[in-house]
């Protein structure tokens, strides 16, 4: 026989296509060639095969070989292509009988000496195979935990390219998938650790009952960086479905904790304020990976220091805010990631950031403006929450005030809000409020009296707010009335919304 054909799975993103892997030995020259879009890696691959398929005991068939991974016109990047060409090397040469590898994908990078190494992205790529109806999966020994969340496959593990051999000809069986470790108990920062704040612990559980975005200006040591760090832990644990994406994106990024679990808690990123425009939103030669807004889907993207990141950075923020997916273009095609998360800002009033304020600062009117004019417009215009939290006060940060709330009481009026907001958008498929269109709210029977939006329309007839900053306020409210246990917003819910829009009262 020389030809055989084996199945692998390559990821484009987080999209996942089933490849068939052919192998064609004919007369000739020797030597191999491989076609169907390979990248640099791939094309490599005939020397490890090579190597591994020797060093495993095995025969190298020195004919020409030609493999070619269908369909044709898809991309293909990485290593884990290497097993399923090994596999279809030596079906083709007659040494191994691929029967038992009948709509099977096998996944798997081989070392030289046949070791099977794990890969990026086998989450995804299971998924696209269960997708496509396949159902049995080998993949490497270390990613065995991580293919055994998707429900409905078959999946057996290899740590050797001989293993894998012996279970096609003798039938010797292939390694199972290790036993689910418990998922950890919830950890981590508290929010009962914030001294006082009560406005800023009020716009971080508003933002959290409703998805907004958040931007928290002030002093050292107010507490803005303990407030955004604390959001994860009032937000509600990913569902299924949001869950797995997560874990995808993940899994893609090589960011995987040990033990095969989704993640369930939302994710939190806080890239340096050095940060390129790729690694904020992705990017990369070949396969584009994801950025900083994407491995924070379903959490939080917390910008510290938000003016001293380069403008570039920061505007390229704004498409992916609005559309909550971020689309890399490339010469060989284009690579889409969802970004749909929550944008924390923190900023200092000024450059020189005395802790005394107004007191001791040395910064002009012109550098204060020069400096917080980082943040444009356009970006902070998307911004639902803006807030100016104020110094904390000695009997706050003493503990002589009132007693704080733990994340865990916060948390459960948040998922009653969360869960009041989900019945309600139900018919549009939506589950926040951040993620309602305005003219859904601006129409019956979910406008709002013209006597509780009167103080709004006026300021946007005045120019001091855009028709973005009427919707962002709107949305807003419904978050306060769900927080409140109010069927709809009334007018002291605009007000406070105003408040936490523009600093202002209304």
């Amino acid at each position: 026989m020389s030809y055989a054909k084996v199945l692998c799975v390559g990821l484009v993103g987080v999209a996942g296509h089933v490849v068939e892997v052919e192998a064609d030995l004919a007369s000739g020259l020797p030597g191999v060639a491989i076609s169907g879009l390979p990248d640099t890696a791939l094309h490599e691959a005939r020397d490890r095969v090579r190597a591994a398929i020797v060093n495993s005991g095995q025969k190298w068939p020195n004919r020409r070989i030609t493999l070619n991974l269908l369909p044709a016109t898809l991309p293909k990047y990485g290593s884990a292509f290497d097993l399923a060409i090994a596999a279809a090397v030596l079906g083709g040469s007659g040494e191994l009988p691929l029967l038992p590898l009948e709509r099977t994908v096998i996944l798997g990078e081989l070392g030289l000496d046949g070791t099977v190494r794990p890969v990026r992205g086998v989450l995804p790529m299971v998924a696209a195979a269960a997708r496509a109806g396949v159902v049995r999966v080998v993949v490497p020994a270390g990613n065995a935990a991580e293919a055994a969340v998707i429900p409905g496959v078959q999946v057996r593990a290899v740590d050797t390219l001989h293993r894998l051999v012996a279970f096609v000809r003798d039938g010797s069986p292939l390694l199972p998938p290790p036993a689910a470790e418990p998922a950890p108990g919830a950890e981590g920062p508290d929010l009962a650790d914030v001294a006082g704040q009560q406005l800023g612990r009020r716009a971080l559980e508003v933002a959290a009952a409703g998805g907004h975005h958040l931007a928290l200006l002030g002093p050292p040591g107010a507490g803005k960086t303990m407030l955004a760090e604390r959001l994860p832990s009032i937000l509600p644990e990913l569902e299924d479905d949001d869950a797995l994406e997560v874990t995808a994106l993940h899994s893609i990024a090589g960011l995987l904790p040990p033990g095969g679990r989704l993640l369930r808690r939302p994710p939190f990123q806080a890239p340096h304020h050095t940060a390129t425009v790729p690694a904020l939103v992705g990017g990369g030669s070949g396969l584009a990976r994801p950025g900083a807004v994407s491995l924070a889907h379903r959490g939080v993207l917390f910008l510290d220091e938000a003016p001293e990141f380069s403008k570039g950075a920061l505007e390229a923020l704004r498409q992916p805010l609005e559309s909550g997916r971020v689309r890399v273009a490339r010469t060989r095609g284009a690579t889409e990631y969802p970004a749909r998360t929550q944008l924390v800002l923190a900023a200092n009033p000024c450059p020189c950031a005395k802790p005394s304020g107004d007191v001791d600062c040395e910064c002009t009117p012109l550098a204060r403006r020069r400096y917080l004019g980082r943040l444009s417009g356009p970006l902070l215009d998307r911004v639902d929450v803006q807030v100016r939290l104020l110094p904390v006060r000695a009997a706050e940060l003493l503990g002589t005030g009132r007693r704080t709330e733990s994340s865990t009481t916060v948390a459960a009026r948040v998922a009653a809000a969360r869960r009041a907001a989900a019945d309600r958008w139900a018919a549009t498929g939506r589950r926040v409020n951040a993620d309602i269109p305005g003219p859904y709210l601006r129409r019956p029977p979910w406008q709002l009296p013209g006597r509780d939006t009167r103080e709004l329309r006026r300021r946007l007839d005045s120019g001091s707010l855009s028709a973005r900053g009427f919707d962002r306020v709107i949305r807003l409210a419904w978050s306060i009335a769900d927080l409140d246990g109010r069927a709809r917003p009334d007018g002291g819910d605009i007000a406070e919304a105003i408040h936490l829009r523009t600093g202002e009262g209304a």
